[in-house]
């Protein structure tokens, strides 16, 4: 079994799972991107609903295309320890038991003549699955690269294992009126390194091409490519052979053989290994060429790549196809997404990956699709005149570590203590927290409504009768609940389960020790807190996570301190659709435009208020992940480092100033701001700026006036308070 440490957006994607599984909804649909780790999120999600769910079995359905069944086996197995996995010939030898998770190939139940579903000595596959409905299983299907499969065969298939729930997996799904989705946002896959953050098309095109050969002009770009590339990881010692892929169309031997000749001509061909082929009809210098410095620089593909193909290292696009579906592209395209290393280079080169084609479109279909994953792009240069601003970089350690899970459970207390003002008396605690809405039952308490409600606003469902519903807590039935609900509070702070378990059971459970405890409780009746309180608990220990407490701040350590400087030039990404493409006089780089993606809502207005104010004299946009951009280091109350890019420095005639742009206040001053730490980040931009003699605050919108507010000295997430002011005033 490999050891793994998932990702926050994987824990949050499994968490959303657990809570999906619970919805009235038969279809869940997990959206992700290639390179998510879209298997390690499923078979993490698999493994901890098992140990919460009893009778379960689940069915992993996979397209026929590259042997993914035995693939996504193969990850369960090492991921997950003692995991029950089988393929469909174990099925058909031993049936289905409790905790199974099965992978099959739609393709095995789906092809004419297929022998698993037919009648013979054997008990058959439906007899199996009626043997199970027999001895009480429950079947949950996950259906693998569902864009794939969406027929009539394949709903009698699905139909077959009668089953309520059934989690649709695929990068391109299709539109399902009725379903749960869990969304995972591609930002978030980027900002940990996984998927390179920018997806560049025809890189340095001249705007009148005439060409007499497209092979040999857009693999001409390809190579000059790949030869860069392979140059600069040659400079940093990666030991990495970047591979193009090319994407000939089907039946188009013509095509593929002018293909062959131009590597050939320069010396890339199948003897010397240097280029490989996967068709169907042809297959070469295949073996191990995922291997990050495999021989072959190049590849020939037609469609068989499109799926299930994991080749980190495949950096390069070349498409010479037409008339494929949007699906398809999309699902290619993710083939040279992946970051060879699982990480970011912090270099502009190695971290994009690059599509050339004369397919517009193709083109057009991967920009609507891919959105700002998919943007225009050209290597502006810093003006000679901001070569010399230096700043003060603070950069955290490069070695991942889990969460302390020792110092959580000191700062889940402390900020029980200052939000609750819980102490050593353990009956007034319990009061405390009653009084705040926690429920005290040796039950397990259900809520529904009563009453009539004539419009669907809040204040009349608001008005309905809430009734309270309780059944006897049973430790065997009820435990599975209670597991499932500490994973998930446990999954949104970066804990496992035994960690906040542990957590868990000192704060609450009298029968294990500690000093500082919360409440005293019977095992079985902590069993009842939690699955009577778990939203309180998951909000608070959220709540602690973030917040700022005096009493448990750590000192940094492994914090390196360096010169900051712009850099000399940057791979710029803009929206060349955009109706506005106005020359920014003030940015720090050339040819800075205002259509520059992406961006949100307030750094664009920020930007504009920028450009127009007469005291500012220059602006830079700062990057949000990398060692080449400002960061400021800090820990959440966890002890977890973190970095903290703030969005802008400012060039002022009253010095320089370091600004970070927050969602606003609406019409009714409630605050739009999503990032629970953002407190924290102020009083880490605070202490910054006092240390280096800057200046600086958050900025955000009223829009109830429609003006830019700044925060410079205590803050608040209340619009009206005198904290908040005119950023004019100020800037």
């Amino acid at each position: 079994m490999k050891n793994i440490t998932l990702a926050n957006f994987q824990l949050k994607a499994i968490s959303d799972l657990m809570n999906a599984m619970f919805t009235n909804n038969c279809d869940i649909v997990l959206k992700s991107c290639t390179g998510s780790g879209k298997t390690i999120i499923l078979t993490h999600f698999m493994d901890e609903w098992c140990k919460g769910s009893a009778k379960t079995v689940f069915i992993w359905l996979t397209p026929g295309k590259g042997n993914l069944e035995e693939q996504s086996k193969d990850k369960m197995d090492k991921y997950i320890h003692n995991s029950q996995t089988k393929l469909l010939s174990d099925v058909m030898t031993s049936g289905f038991e409790e905790n199974d998770s099965c992978f099959i190939n739609w393709e095995k139940l789906t092809k004419k003549g297929n022998n698993a579903l037919k009648d013979s000595e054997r008990t058959n596959f439906l007899e199996y699955i009626e043997m199970a409905h027999d001895n009480g299983l429950q079947f949950v299907v996950i259906v693998d690269e569902s864009h794939q499969n969406d027929t009539l065969k394949s709903a009698d298939i699905l139909s077959y294992f009668k089953t309520d729930k059934i989690i649709r997996c695929s990068a391109t799904p299709k539109g399902f009126t009725n379903a749960e989705i869990i969304d995972i946002p591609e930002e978030d896959v980027i900002a940990e390194g996984l998927i390179k953050k920018v997806l560049i098309i025809n890189q340095d095109f001249e705007q009148n091409i005439s060409v007499d050969n497209q092979v040999s002009y857009l693999l001409d770009k390809a190579l000059m490519k790949q030869q860069e590339l392979y140059t600069e990881l040659l400079r940093r010692e990666s030991d990495i052979n970047p591979l193009i892929v090319v994407q000939i169309p089907n039946k188009s031997e013509i095509l593929q053989d002018n293909v062959e000749q131009y590597f050939e001509s320069k010396h890339i061909t199948y003897e010397n290994e240097k280029l490989a082929v996967w068709l169907s009809n042809k297959k070469q210098n295949l073996e191990e060429i995922e291997e990050p410095n495999a021989a072959p620089l190049a590849v020939i593909i037609k469609q068989a790549v499109a799926t299930g193909w994991d080749c980190p290292r495949a950096h390069i696009l070349v498409k010479l196809r037409d008339n494929m579906s949007e699906t398809f592209e999309i699902q290619t395209i993710g083939r040279i997404r992946r970051m060879p290393e699982a990480k970011h280079y912090e270099n502009e080169l190695l971290d994009s990956c690059y599509l050339y084609t004369l397919d517009e479109k193709f083109t057009e279909g991967v920009k609507l699709s891919l959105g700002k994953g998919a943007l225009s792009a050209s290597v502006i240069r810093l003006k000679q005149e901001f070569s010399s601003v230096t700043l003060k970089s603070e950069q955290k350690t490069s070695m991942p570590a889990p969460r302390d899970a020792v110092h959580s459970l000191k700062t889940i207390f402390s900020y029980y203590e200052s939000l609750y003002r819980v102490s050593g008396r353990l009956i007034e605690n319990k009061t405390r927290l009653q009084s705040e809405g926690y429920i005290f039952s040796s039950d397990v308490v259900k809520q529904t409504y009563s009453g009539e409600i004539h419009t669907l606003t809040q204040s009349e469902i608001n008005d309905l009768n809430r009734i309270n519903v309780t059944e006897p807590l049973n430790t065997h039935t009820h435990g599975r609940y209670y597991h499932r609900k500490i994973a998930d509070i446990g999954m949104k702070i970066g804990l496992e389960y035994s960690q906040m378990n542990t957590i868990v059971r000192r704060l609450f459970d009298k029968n294990i020790k500690y000093s500082n405890k919360i409440l005293s409780l019977d095992t079985k009746d902590v069993y009842a807190f939690i699955l009577n309180n778990a939203s309180f608990l998951k909000r608070d220990i959220q709540g602690a996570m973030a917040a700022t407490l005096k009493q448990n701040t750590i000192e940094l350590t492994n914090v390196t301190t360096i010169d900051f400087t712009f850099p000399k030039e940057f791979l710029f990404t803009f929206d060349s659709t955009a109706k506005t493409q106005h020359l920014m006089e003030k940015n720090v780089y050339q040819n800075y435009i205002s259509s520059a993606e992406p961006r949100s809502a307030s750094e664009r207005k920020f930007e504009k208020y920028c450009e127009t104010c007469n005291n500012v004299l220059w602006i830079y946009k700062n990057g949000d992940k990398g060692s080449e951009y400002l960061s400021i280091v800090y820990e959440d109350s966890f002890g977890k480092q973190k970095s903290f890019y703030p969005d802008y420095i400012v060039g002022a005639t009253d010095g320089v100033w370091i600004i970070e742009t927050k969602g606003g206040f609406d019409k009714n001053g409630n605050s739009e701001d999503i990032d629970i730490f953002s407190p924290r980040k102020f009083d880490v931009l605070k202490e910054y700026l006092k240390r280096h003699e800057l200046k600086g605050g958050f900025v955000r919108e009223d829009k109830q006036s429609f003006e830019l507010c700044i925060c410079t000295d205590n803050y608040n997430d209340n619009i009206k308070s005198d904290s908040w002011v005119l950023l004019e005033d100020v800037l």
